[in-house]
């Protein structure tokens, strides 16, 4: 019996590792669709609004996945680049996630994705939550002004609709979505009691997801689409009297996607063009700092969560609003700083004066004292789990444990190969264009890389032939090397971020590299099993027959 103690324990590992991977993985993802931000219960209040407007409306033009390559090729989009010419323009700079429900919650709450408790994955319809934070839309209506919103039914669950006067809404992304989109804010723009209109088009980011990716020729035609409809919109406005804004939500990457933390779904073109906006290109901006400026250009108040700051070196505003900036900035990021203090138990460092970057580096203060109070446990925890496989190996060395250490070694070779440089994809959350299809193509790429290994592994040295029971021993022996060092990557995720999303967003990348080993360590699991069946089956077929003379 003792000989056969040590495949049973083997197997009741790799049984273990598959169910804790499992639940683990779809743990880990399920946290992420649920992650509400700290200030979620108990957000900042509104403050006043700032006063007159600096111009008679804010048409504020989305076009969903946008990239600067594409929005600065002139040959491609003249419409966009024209404005360009006449308005200021700059890069903007957002932060994972980089899908599009957190992107508009950004866009429109003025907060990252950890604090605007907007989703932090895109969700189905039914899913969408509405807006906690204060927002543009709210602000607006607060100061007294109509606003309007065409285009992407998640718009209809994020925004609260008590703060939209006129709207419209579809399910469809593609350019007939966008035509009936267009179609619906165009007479909105000739109705001057209309104050901030939300046009959002959709194609770009269809052709991106559904026609090749940015480097085919759909995504091209789809941009210069979308500028043709950025056209109609700019002709009906009077920018000597209306402000028109054009960004986009994020990048994608080469082959179409986005969502990770990949440089490219990571920035964005702003253009803004028209009455209160000094023309010029200027430096780089943060994606936060759209809510404010809009917010500042309309004369409401600074959106309450905002992490950004008022583009005041793009803007012609009226005098009464230049004097109430410097006041509304500080208690509108003070009240920030307070509710975000409580939220984490962690005093607030004291801030003097006006300085957005000042309070945004304080409330990292408390961020980072928290996250550095958990990680140290989970740090120390992390490394024994690692240290353990790796020191039993040194103190029991075996025979064959080389060709298992090597087997792990060409096994990560192998997967890797396979999935950067034969398959082209990204370490990151943009590579997923389909929960099943991921799934599905890293277990498949994990069982292809254990077949390849047991075949180099077992067959040359000799294991096959030791017996039914040490073979299979043998392939559970690799499998559990294989999943050891797969499970690396999921242990520097867990002593980072914690084993699940909760009061905080993830650093992307680890997450992404834990949520893509452990699917890989359900594959090496499974097909560990299923060989250490068949290496058995082969050894009892392989041992030799005993001589009917000889045993007479």
């Amino acid at each position: 019996m003792k000989r056969w103690a040590g495949l049973a324990a083997g197997i009741l590992a790799l049984l273990g590792l598959a169910a804790l991977a499992y639940f683990w993985a779809t743990g880990l993802f399920a946290s992420m669709e649920a992650y509400r931000s700290p200030l979620h219960s108990d957000p900042p209040p509104p403050g006043e609004a700032l006063g007159q407007p600096a111009t008679r409306r804010v048409v504020f033009v989305l076009i969903d996945a946008l990239r600067t390559d594409t929005a600065q090729d002139a040959t491609v989009m003249p419409v966009l680049d024209q404005l360009r010419r006449q308005g200021a323009s700059a890069t903007g700079h957002s932060r994972p996630p980089s899908f599009s429900e957190p992107g508009y919650a950004v866009l429109l709450t003025g907060a990252w994705p950890e604090l605007s408790d907007g989703p932090a994955v895109n969700l189905n319809y039914e899913d969408i939550p509405t807006f906690t934070q204060d927002n543009l839309f709210s602000a607006a209506r607060r100061a007294g002004l109509k606003t309007a919103v065409s285009g992407y039914y998640w718009f209809e669950k994020l925004i609260p609709q008590d703060s939209v006067n006129d709207s419209f809404y579809t399910p469809g992304e593609d350019h007939a979505a966008d035509r009936a989109v267009v179609d619906a804010a165009l007479p909105w723009l000739a109705d001057p009691n209309l104050h901030l209109v939300l046009i959002h088009i959709d194609q770009v980011d269809y052709a991106g997801h559904h026609e090749g990716g940015p480097l085919a020729t759909g995504w091209k035609e789809a941009a210069s689409r979308a500028d043709a409809l950025l056209g109609e919109i700019a002709a009906q406005l009077d920018l000597s009297q209306d402000t028109l804004l054009v960004t986009s939500d994020h990048g994608q990457i080469d082959a179409g996607g986005h969502g990770g933390d990949d440089p490219v779904t990571l920035t964005e073109p702003f253009v803004m063009v028209g009455v209160g906006v000094k023309p010029g290109a200027y430096p780089d901006i943060q994606m936060v700092d759209i809510a404010p400026t809009l917010a500042a250009l309309l004369g409401a108040n600074l959106p309450a969560s905002a992490q950004g700051r008022v583009l005041q070196e793009m803007l012609d505003l009226p005098a009464d609003t230049y004097a109430a900036l410097p006041r509304a900035t500080r208690l509108q990021q003070s009240a920030l700083l307070q509710a975000y203090s409580k939220s984490m138990g962690v005093p607030a460092p004291v801030v003097n004066g006006a300085d957005v970057a000042a309070y945004q580096s304080a409330l990292e203060e408390i961020r980072d004292a928290r996250a550095a109070r958990e990680r140290l446990p989970r740090a120390v925890l992390a490394a024994i789990i690692g240290l353990i496989p790796a020191v039993v190996l040194v103190l029991k060395r075996r025979s064959g444990s080389a060709w298992f250490l090597g087997g792990a070694i060409l096994f990560q070779l192998l997967f890797h190969f396979r999935y950067a440089v034969l398959s082209g994809e990204v370490y990151s959350l943009s590579s997923i264009t389909g929960e099943t299809d991921f799934i599905v193509y890293v277990v498949v790429t994990g069982a292809a890389a254990l077949a390849i290994c047991w075949a180099v592994v077992m067959i040359p040295s000799g294991m096959l032939r030791s017996g039914p029971r040490a073979a299979a021993q043998s392939v559970v022996a690799l499998a559990l090397a294989c999943a050891y060092l797969l499970s690396l990557p999921v242990l520097y995720h867990f002593a980072l971020n914690g084993a699940l999303v909760t009061w905080n967003l993830p650093a992307m990348g680890p997450a992404y590299m834990a949520l893509f080993s452990l699917v890989a360590i359900i594959s090496v699991s499974a097909a560990g099993l299923l060989f250490a069946g068949l290496s058995a089956l082969l050894s009892a077929l392989m041992k030799p027959k005993a001589n009917p003379a000889v045993s007479e």
